[in-house]
């Protein structure tokens, strides 16, 4: 068969159309081009943000500064007055170590107190029929004297009522060491109820003569248990009654009398 170009003609159309349909169609639009004065004015913009957030940071920094420099200047501040407070605690405690002075003698402010003796909370007093001295606390808060006594013994002499007994004395108080564990014998001259823990309890009472200072009486006592663990004695509100004012703060206003071991 001869050949036919023109036969050929429609297959190569059919082919070019169907190749043409099958390949894809790119229809992104083309990238967008700046212009340099564009380009200026967004470095620009970036320039100016980050010079902002740098002056930010530069003042954050600064506030943080200042408010470093005012703790530190406060607690430069609290320390100093910890050191004053401290200066004034250590003055303050070494005034109180100092001695107190000593009122020899107090001159009466109110008449009526000039002709009574000046007494201490504790005083020695001595017991010129006993022969010796003991150490008294002055106790205004009690109505009669009271001397620690032991072995109180009641009998009767010449028809009259006596107690025999001796005193009540702990290892450390002094006294005359001779008449330390010596019976004293006296007349009872009224009996007297003390309240205590057991309850009431009738004690004899009797006249000693006794000296303190100047001072020299016939003191009602009752012989009673220790009626301090301090002190021996008992010197109540009979006793100082117009004769004497006491003085709390100060003790042993007045010598201690003497006795010789034979007296």
């Amino acid at each position: 068969m001869p050949f036919r170009p023109f036969s050929l003609l429609p297959l190569v159309g059919a082919l070019l159309l169907g190749g043409c349909a099958l390949a894809p169609v790119d229809d992104t639009p083309p990238p967008q081009t700046i212009t340099p004065a564009e380009f200026d004015a967004g470095i620009s913009r970036v320039v100016a943000e980050i010079s902002g957030q740098c002056s930010t940071s530069q003042r954050l920094l600064a506030d943080n500064a200042a408010q470093n420099s005012m703790m530190t200047a406060d607690i430069r501040e609290v320390g100093s007055q910890l050191r004053s407070l401290r200066s004034q605690v250590e003055a303050l405690d070494s005034r109180s170590h100092q001695p107190r002075p000593v009122v020899s003698q107090c001159q009466p402010a109110v008449e009526g107190l000039a002709n009574k003796e000046l007494l201490g909370r504790s005083e020695w007093i001595g017991l010129p029929t006993v022969g010796t001295y003991l150490n008294a606390r002055i106790a205004s808060g009690a109505n009669t004297s009271i001397i620690s006594a032991s072995e109180i013994t009641n009998f009767e002499r010449d028809g009259e009522s006596w107690v025999r007994f001796k005193l009540g004395l702990n290892d450390d108080d002094e006294v005359v060491d001779s008449v330390r564990s010596d019976w004293i014998e006296a007349p009872i001259e009224r009996e007297a109820t003390l309240t205590q823990e057991s309850g009431e309890e009738t004690r004899p009472v009797v006249s000693l003569l006794m000296t303190l200072g100047p001072i020299r009486e016939q003191v009602d006592f009752i012989l009673s248990d220790r009626p301090s663990d301090d002190f021996p004695v008992m010197l109540g509100r009979r006793f100082l009654m117009d004769i004497a004012v006491v003085d709390v703060s100060q003790n042993n206003l007045h010598k201690r009398p003497e006795f010789n071991a034979g007296e």
